[in-house]
Formats: C-alpha cells, sequence, structure tokens
C-alpha cells in the first residue's frame, strides 16, 4: 500500500526544487556576495612621454648625444617598420620616440604615460567612475599591461603596469650608462584649457594633489603642479595658451622635466657635447635653477634642480 507524503516531507521537496531552481539561474549553489566599487590601485610615478618625430636620426643625435642616454629598445608594427624606439632614463621611465610626425604644423605630444600597481583594477576604476575606458585589456606589443584614457584636453594618457617578461623588465639594470645628464624624469607638461575640468579627472578622480602654482605675474596662474598620489613625480598644467598655439610654443608646453642635482654641472655638460648651444641656465618662477633644451622638433627636455634656491612666487610649495 502506498503511504501519502508528510507535510514535512513536501517541505523537503520544495526546498530541493527551490534550490535546484537557484543553482540553474546563477551557475552557483552560493549565493553571489554584493559587489562593491572598485577602488584605485597605486599610481606611482611618470612612465613615460611619447613624443613624434620626423627625423629620427636627428633625435637619436639628442636624447643620446646631448643628453646621454642610451637607446635601449625599439618596437616593430607590422615586422619590419619601426612603431617607436626606447631611450631610457631609468629601469621605470623612458622616453618614446615615434617616426611618425606628418608636417609641421601637427602635435609632437603623442601622449604621456603614468605607471600603476595594477592596471586592470585602475581600468576598472576609471570606468565606474565615469571615464571612457577599454571594455578590456588587450594585450600590450611590449609585454606590459595597460590602457589608454583620454583627459578633458583630448591628450592621451597611458596607464603602464610593468610585468614580468616584458621587454622592459628584461631589460633592467642594462642600458643605464654614466653619459646620462639625468636619471629620473620628475614631471611631464600638457596644455590645459579648462583647469576645473582638469581637477576633476586628475584630481577627483586620480587622486593627484596640487603640491604649487605660479605663473609669470604674482596674480597670475600660467602653471599648476599635480603630484601623483603615490610617489614624487608631477603633472605640470600649462595653461593660458591661447588659441592655435605655433608648433614652437606648443614645444615649450608639451614637455618633460628631468632632475639634476647642479643644473651648473649639467650646464657644462651640455655645453662639452654641444658647444654652440645658446641656452643658458636661469632661475624659475617656482625659485628652482633649470635649463632648458630642445629636441630637433622643438619639444622642451627642461633640467631641473629639486630644491627652490630662493623663495617661489605665488605659492609655497607643498612637500
Amino acid at each position: 500500500m502506498v503511504r501519502p507524503i508528510s507535510s514535512r516531507a513536501w517541505f523537503c521537496v520544495l526546498i530541493l526544487f527551490l534550490s535546484a531552481a537557484f543553482i540553474a539561474s546563477t551557475g552557483s549553489a552560493t549565493p553571489r556576495a554584493q559587489g562593491t566599487a572598485p577602488t584605485r590601485p597605486s599610481i606611482i610615478g611618470v612612465s613615460h612621454i611619447g613624443l613624434r618625430t620626423d627625423n629620427l636620426d636627428a633625435s637619436r643625435k639628442f636624447y643620446t648625444g646631448v643628453l646621454g642616454f642610451s637607446e635601449a629598445f625599439s618596437l616593430d608594427d607590422p615586422p619590419g617598420k619601426m612603431l617607436l624606439t626606447y631611450f631610457k632614463v631609468n629601469d621605470h621611465q623612458f622616453i618614446e620616440v615615434f617616426p611618425e610626425l606628418e608636417n609641421a604644423k601637427q602635435d609632437r605630444l603623442s601622449h604621456i604615460a603614468f605607471e600603476t600597481s595594477d592596471a586592470e583594477q585602475l581600468r576598472a576604476y576609471l570606468a565606474s567612475r565615469g571615464v571612457d575606458v577599454p571594455a578590456k585589456l588587450e594585450p600590450m606589443l611590449d609585454g606590459n599591461r595597460g590602457f589608454d584614457a583620454k583627459d578633458p584636453d583630448g591628450h592621451t594618457v597611458e596607464f603602464v603596469q610593468l610585468m614580468p617578461g616584458s621587454i622592459h623588465s628584461r631589460d633592467f639594470g642594462k642600458h643605464l650608462p654614466d653619459t646620462r645628464i639625468s636619471q629620473h624624469i620628475i614631471h611631464v607638461g600638457v596644455t590645459v584649457r579648462d583647469r576645473g575640468a582638469a581637477d576633476k579627472f586628475y584630481r577627483d578622480i586620480l587622486g593627484f594633489q596640487e603640491t604649487w602654482h605660479g605663473g609669470m605675474k604674482d596674480t597670475e596662474t600660467d602653471w599648476v603642479d599635480m603630484r601623483v598620489p603615490e610617489g614624487t613625480d608631477w603633472l605640470e598644467y600649462m595653461l593660458n595658451v591661447g588659441d592655435n598655439p605655433s608648433p614652437r610654443l606648443l614645444g615649450i608646453m608639451h614637455h618633460l622635466a628631468l632632475g639634476v642635482p647642479s643644473v651648473s654641472d649639467a650646464y657644462k655638460t651640455v655645453l662639452e657635447r654641444v658647444p654652440k648651444t645658446t641656452e643658458k641656465p636661469q632661475i624659475g618662477r617656482d625659485g628652482k635653477w633649470q635649463l632648458n633644451l630642445y629636441d630637433p622638433n622643438l619639444t622642451r627636455a627642461e633640467l631641473m634642480e629639486p630644491k627652490p634656491v630662493k623663495t617661489p612666487c605665488c605659492s609655497p610649495i607643498k612637500q
């Protein structure tokens, strides 16, 4: 004789049915944890600056012959056609030169780049803050991880995580000659038309912090130094650029700064390498000794001492 199913048995059957339905719908017997917003990983410092040239040999003479850097390696894409070459400042910082300048009016700046501890986490974090970033990380030709974004002024900003096995990591400790006039890119500069918009991107989202601002006049602000959140390097806003700046002016604005212990000693080295140079050391409005040099395509390489020798104009420098 068949016995009727008890109410307890019916309850167990119902639980099993509901459990099976949940697993089928979620793919897991364990409920998913509530999603949390991604946090920003470390942004350590300047990784590199990318520059365009129409004369690679002339660029080589400047970056190796005048500044003393080694051309550590290059990348071809497609094979047989040079995409870019790398002048090595230190194991984590490079000047990338692209032989792709098409005309005299084209911007020499290709992009700026910052090093991060976790490229994928930073990509997800920026996406959560409404920044247009790739849907996923794609393989990079150099073996590192990274991606590009656009800042409010349209500059390409690359974020790079150095990976084991990349052409960079395989070159650690190499191509670091004593001829280097500097061992550190301390900042890069880009034009900024709307400081408020730039602050929302670099300060509010990326965590950069202002350390100094100044101008040609005490009552004006032409430059703002924005330090990376987990390092000492900075990005310099170059304000008040005006409309349709000339290539010469853009070369002054879109620049890199190389830290040196002594501008006087660096100047002596430059004179030995380029006896006819017309540039001379000067004290900038931030109170620091500096020496401006220009590559063959007009991009400024600023040699700068680390500490002011006189009181900076306009605002104190935050440490």
